[in-house]
This record gives structure tokens, sequence and C-alpha cells, in this order.
């Protein structure tokens, strides 16, 4: 019997082109990605003074050709200093524009002339499944490369903050400490989310800011330094609704919050809404994830009576509730 030749061959031109293809991503993208060191004052044991340490390090890219940096809240909080460090080696002095705790991202600003700046993609197009591409410094080595496939949408990871992070990607691409803050890009290059954690115990559980929270987040940081939220005080995650609730109540969209839990005393325990409900409008506004909520609590909701409108069951049902200011980390 003849050695069938052509099924091997086949084989190896999808593999070279999954290769092409992270090799394009990995160029188009490498040169925004910085590390970041971060440096504190400390007293050693006996001594009368202080002196600067490094305290941590951590990765981040950049998202304007200005100099803006996103990163990770846990890599810079607390700084009394960071550096970036930049793919061709110059080290620049970075400031701290605005971190925010609760989601786990931040912005810093380096200043330097034509910088390369990465581009966004939108997480709303993310697929369980397709192929994704971490790039980091981790333990120092810079412009580290793994690449995966997103494993899972709308999970939940709880910040350093104590509070839940919503609408989390979940790969199975390798983070390593110092990976935290670099980009999570698709085969085309375009970042998708924003790495920040691993399970160490675990063996390919990875998690990443969605991006389209980090365009958010990033836009309210360079804007006041600082996001000041309202909230209701539910945890949950996007999931699709079925194509008759979408046709029974006319809706403009196919997916909805599913609340998970509710905190104790909170603006939406008073006002009725618990486990199971699903979330599908705030005030009038269409609500089809846990971003369009975010985008709708700023703080100018913090004490104005609103409707949230849900689906118990196969009921539509609006409810009154009053937003209350996101307690602080």
């Amino acid at each position: 019997m003849g050695i069938e030749v052509a099924p091997v061959l086949d084989d190896c031109r999808l593999l070279d082109e999954y290769s092409r293809a992270v090799i394009r991503a990995v160029e188009q993208v490498s040169p925004s990605v910085v590390n970041l060191d971060v440096y504190k004052r400390a007293r050693p044991r006996g001594a009368n003074g202080s002196r600067e340490i490094r305290a941590g390090t951590g990765s981040g890219f950049l998202f304007t050709p200005d100099g803006f940096i996103l990163t990770n809240s846990h890599v810079v909080s607390g700084a009394g200093r960071v550096e970036a460090t930049l793919v061709d080696g110059r080290r620049l002095e970075a400031r701290v524009v605005g971190d925010d705790p609760e989601t786990d991202l931040a912005v810093v600003r380096v200043h330097a002339p034509g910088l390369p700046a990465a581009p966004l993609g939108e997480s709303r197009s993310v697929h369980p499944g397709q192929v994704v591409i971490a790039i980091g410094n981790p333990y120092g080595f810079q412009c580290t490369v793994t690449t995966g496939v997103v494993s899972a949408l709308g999970r939940s990871l709880r910040a350093r903050s104590g509070r839940l992070i919503d609408d989390v990607i979940q790969t199975d691409a390798a983070l390593n400490p110092g990976n935290s803050g670099g980009p999570l890009l698709d085969s085309a290059g375009y970042v998708i989310g924003v790495n920040t954690a691993a399970i160490l115990p675990g063996q390919g559980i990875s998690f990443a800011i969605a991006i389209d929270m980090a365009k958010f987040v990033a836009g309210r940081l360079l804007r006041d330094g600082r996001i000041s939220r309202a909230y209701i005080g539910v945890a949950g995650q996007n999931v699709p609704l079925h194509r008759r609730l979408v046709r029974h109540h006319a809706l403009s969209h196919d997916s909805a919050i599913l609340i998970a839990a509710v905190e104790d005393g909170s603006p939406a325990q008073r006002a009725g809404l618990t486990e199971g409900n699903l979330i599908i409008a705030f005030d009038g506004q269409p609500v089809a994830g846990i971003d369009d909520l975010h985008r709708i609590l700023t703080d100018a909701r913090v004490g104005a009576p609103s409707q949230v409108t849900i689906l118990r069951g196969t009921e539509k049902i609006h409810l009154s509730v009053t937003p209350a200011e996101a307690p602080r980390g």
C-alpha cells in the first residue's frame, strides 16, 4: 500500500499558515509592548533613612502614539516611581495617570516621539475556541510570546480590592509573573484583552480584562484620573437570550446579564432583584451585557431613582432602583 501524502501536506500547510498568522500579529504589536519597573521607598531594618527599591515589575502596551500605556492597576498601585523600558531598549520615566483597582486597569504615560501604538479590537467579537496570543515580560524576559485559545467568556474574577471584575476572558495562553498588563491579541494582531492573572496551581487557566471594558476605563482615567462610579450591587455574566424571548418582547439585542449574586443591603436587593433574573435594560437603555451596564452606571447616577428592566422567567418586569456610589477598595 502507498503512503498517503496529501493529508500530511495539508496539515503542514495549515500549521505554516497558523505560524505565519502568529508571526504577523507579534511583529505588528510587539514594538508597542513595554516593561514596567515599579520603585518604592523603604527603610531597611536597622537603618535611619529610607532608600528606593524595586518593588515589582510588569508589562504594558502603548495604545496611543503620544505615550499613553495600558497596564494593570496591581502593577503600578502605590508606586513611588515607574520606569518603562521600550522594545528598542530605551528607558523612560513614566507617570501614573490614573488607576482603577475595581477593574485592575491603569494608565501610565511616557514622553517620547514616534511611539508605536497597538491597534485595539473589539472584545464583543471574541468567541470561545478562537486563537489568541499573549505578549509580556515574564521574569524580565522581554516580549515573550505564548499562544492558546479562548476557553470561556463572561467569567468573573476577584480583584485585589476584593470586588468582582465581570466580563473577563479566560484563555489557556500561558501567563507568568511579569506578564500582567500585557496585550492579548487575536490572530489579526488586534488587542482584545489586557492580561491580568493566572491561576498558578492550575494548568492553562489565565484571564484577561476585555478590551471593550479597558477602552471605557482608560477613557475615564484620561479624563478624570479616577473613576467614581455608581453601583447597584450585583455580580453577573453575559448570557445569550432565547430567540423566542427576543421576539416575544421585541428586544433589540439577543443577550442580557444573568444575575449570579446580589449583595446584602445593596440597592439591587432593596429593589427586589434576585439571583437568576436577567437584566435587559436600565432607564430605557438596552443592556446587552456587563459593559453596557458599566457605561450607564456613571457617577451621575448616584442617588438618582432609576428603572431596571428584567426578565424573571418569561415575564418582563420593571423595578425601581436607586444606585449608590461604589465603595472604594
